[in-house]
């Protein structure tokens, strides 16, 4: 005889344990030992970057874990990835989040990353401590690194181009931290070696916001993370 679903969802009390609900053999139960204990000073890194006053913000923590469990499920989009944090409750489980909780806007992470993150480069800071926790475990020796990149097209447009005389940087607008930290890098190199100058640039900072082309947030967080290790002496950590 076919069955049929009777119950119609009316059940007032549940008796619920989201602990209960994740498998010991899911990814996120696994990792999660690992980024707690590369986050546990992960507070005190940015409490500077705080005011002392006024409402409490989104714990930085929270959002960390988010954008984790973005890269480890492929989530590109910041809209997507609320939604289904929202849904998933192995994804609220990781996040600390309880059932009724309230999951962040997915415009705090753009304010974030633009702002107290940035600042305080506390995205090189855990992928370091990812990088040592790796070598500490015997995975990696530290001595060289590899990236898998995507191909993504950029904000920019050759015909728009200008010769690096013709950029005045010394302009109050250019006075960005992207355009520093790149005439810092210019200043560092060795002016001894054999590199043939770009015949043109784009004076476009994408580290600034602004209206463009949307653009993935892990596509942002991992190029941030891998540009700002490029230089990173792994071998001397």
């Amino acid at each position: 005889m076919m069955g049929r679903q009777t119950g119609d969802q009316s059940q007032l009390f549940y008796l619920f344990n989201l602990e209960e609900r994740i498998p010991a053999n899911h990814l996120l139960r696994r990792i999660n030992p690992i980024v707690t204990r590369v986050l546990v000073d992960l507070r005190e890194k940015l409490a500077p970057f705080y005011s002392d006053i006024g409402r409490p913000s989104i714990d930085p923590e929270l959002m960390i874990r988010m954008l984790v469990v973005g890269y480890c499920y492929g989530i590109r989009f910041q809209r997507k990835l609320c939604e289904e944090v929202k849904l998933h409750l192995g994804y609220r489980w990781f996040c600390r989040l309880e059932l009724d909780d309230k999951v962040p806007d997915h415009s705090t992470f753009s304010v974030n990353r633009h702002g107290r993150f940035r600042d305080s480069d506390i995205f090189r800071q855990v992928f370091e401590a990812v990088v040592r926790a790796c070598m500490d475990a015997g995975l990696v020796k530290g001595e060289g690194f590899a990236v898998d990149a995507s191909v993504i097209e950029a904000d920019a447009s050759r015909y728009h181009g200008k010769a690096p005389d013709e950029i005045d940087w010394s302009a109050p607008e250019r006075q960005t931290r992207a355009v520093a930290e790149f005439l810092t890098a210019l200043d560092d190199e060795d002016a001894d070696a054999d590199r043939k100058p770009p015949k043109v640039i784009s004076p476009v900072d994408l580290a600034r916001p602004g209206p463009r082309r949307p653009t993935s947030a892990s596509s942002l967080d991992m190029g941030s993370i891998i540009s700002s290790t490029s230089s990173t002496r792994l071998s001397s950590t």
